[in-house]
């Protein structure tokens, strides 16, 4: 199979686990607007703005470094990977903290979080300018260009395949909590990647759930980013409700264009909202 058709593969699989297992097109507490946000950014992002980015990132490479194209391709397997985890993932990482902290950030993350629900329907859902303006996407078609695209194929399916299921309501590690024998296995694994009960802990709508953690677990491939730099929780449960915590709603335009589009209220509220509730 082409690389091009595996990704797509993977996010069908869930989207058809999501159809038999749970309720994909009609999510608990979906808003009417709820399937244009995630219809449009996600074929904006996946048709336009990913491949735009990437290719213009290499050709900003060549234009600083003309002779380096190809230059890491002879590297080893492990060096590559290292510079993808790095550059790609762990900046990635820091920016996904960075929208929960820095007002304006969140205004161009918060359609992300305005689903009241955990679904791969949502894994693209974000403000049209958010992944356009994403440090990690610009660094990896600058790897790229310098001869990292087939490892790159390999790491990008491995990491949409967790983010994926760290996503889905299809709780993959729910039953494997629930055999004894493989708690240890478990605790290196959540420990290690983003998983439903981890992530759906960053989804969750109400600090005073003790499963949500809407201020930390901001790991995408990697939850050991979380361990490693204080900001992780692990509960093995998952938050009774999603969404934004005492926030007006958002208008349609304004979760995919804000700031050009705005509402009477900000969406960058929560950043305040939450520290007072934290205080409290």
């Amino acid at each position: 199979m082409p690389y091009q058709y595996i990704i797509p593969g993977i996010f069908i699989a869930f989207a058809l686990a999501e159809i038999f297992q749970s309720r994909f097109f009609r999510q608990a507490h979906e808003q009417s607007s709820d399937k244009y946000v995630e219809v449009f950014s996600t074929l904006i992002l996946v048709g336009l703005t990913q491949p735009f980015v990437l290719f213009l990132a290499g050709q900003s490479a060549a234009a600083v470094l003309p002779g380096a194209a190809n230059s890491l391709a002879g590297a080893a397997i492990g060096v590559q990977l290292a510079l993808l985890i790095i550059c790609d993932d762990m900046v990635q990482y820091w920016w996904h903290r960075a929208s929960h902290s820095f007002p304006w950030l969140y205004g161009l993350h918060r359609a992300h979080h305005n689903a009241e629900y955990m679904s791969i329907r949502i894994v693209y859902r974000n403000n049209l300018l958010y992944y356009a303006l994403m440090p990690s996407l610009w660094l990896s078609g600058f790897l790229i260009y310098l001869g990292l695209g087939p490892v790159y194929i390999l790491y990008i399916i491995v990491k949409m395949t967790v983010i994926y299921g760290a996503h889905s309501n299809v709780r993959w590690d729910e039953k494997l909590y629930g055999i004894k024998v493989l708690s240890p296995l478990m605790w290196l694994v959540e420990r290690t990647i983003s998983t439903p009960a981890t992530h759906s802990a960053h989804h969750g709508k109400h600090l005073a759930d003790s499963a949500t953690h809407y201020k930390g677990n901001f790991g995408n491939l990697l939850f050991f980013w979380d361990v490693l730099f204080g900001t992780a929780k692990i509960t093995r449960h998952y938050p009774a409700e999603f969404g934004v915590e005492q926030l007006a709603p958002m208008s349609t335009g304004a979760q995919l264009l804000w700031p050009l589009v705005r509402d009477a209220t900000s969406p960058t509220e929560e950043i305040t909202a939450a520290d007072t509730l934290a205080a409290e």
